[in-house]
């Protein structure tokens, strides 16, 4: 059934993604992992701590089946979503990693439990009415969106490129001069 087919296709594809933003940790020092990469402080650790929010949140209140522990709303007093973007020092990355890891086996077990069809309720969208579907569609683009941020940010730190956290040895400057000279002629 395409129904069926699509739940785990869709669950499979988020499961890599996952996987992949972790090992983009591996071999790099707390400094490095923590420290602001952009010009908006955005970095490796803080990207996933904002992923296990999404997890827990889409997950969890959306289809009723509340996150175990607590987490913050829109509606708190003093909420802001920025302090979801980067890791306190008395946060460790160990901390990090096992809350994403339970917002991820929660999510997980919401997916393993519903219909693709299990309506929900997403009260800031637009069209707030959902089905799984459109939620297990929307975190598997969010988390390859932040994965996507996140090879940047690890090729920008010692070379590593794709799913592989070992930096490479391939020496890039003549193909990125090739990539210069077209954007100059291209003027």
């Amino acid at each position: 059934m395409i129904d069926d087919f699509a739940k785990t296709y869709l669950h499979d594809a988020l499961g890599w993604a996952r996987a992949d933003l972790v090992r983009k940790l591996e071999g790099l020092s707390e400094y490095d992992i923590r420290r602001p990469l952009t010009r908006t402080g955005t970095n490796l650790l803080g990207l996933v701590k904002h992923l296990t929010l999404s997890e827990a949140r889409y997950f969890g209140q959306i289809f009723d089946r509340p996150y175990p522990e607590p987490i913050p709303s829109f509606s708190d007093p003093g909420f802001d979503s920025s302090d979801y973007l980067w890791v306190r020092p008395d946060e460790s990355r160990a901390d990090i990693l096992d809350g994403y890891a339970r917002a991820c086996e929660h999510a997980d077990a919401t997916i393993n439990a519903l219909p693709i069809d299990a309506p929900g309720q997403v009260p800031w969208w637009p069209r707030p009415d959902v089905k799984l579907f459109n939620v297990l569609v929307h975190l598997t683009i969010e988390t390859n969106r932040h994965l996507g941020h996140a090879d940047i940010l690890r090729e920008e730190l010692d070379g590593a490129l794709g799913s592989s956290p070992i930096p490479t040895t391939t020496d890039w400057t003549p193909h990125r001069a090739k990539v210069e000279q077209a954007a100059k002629v291209a003027k």
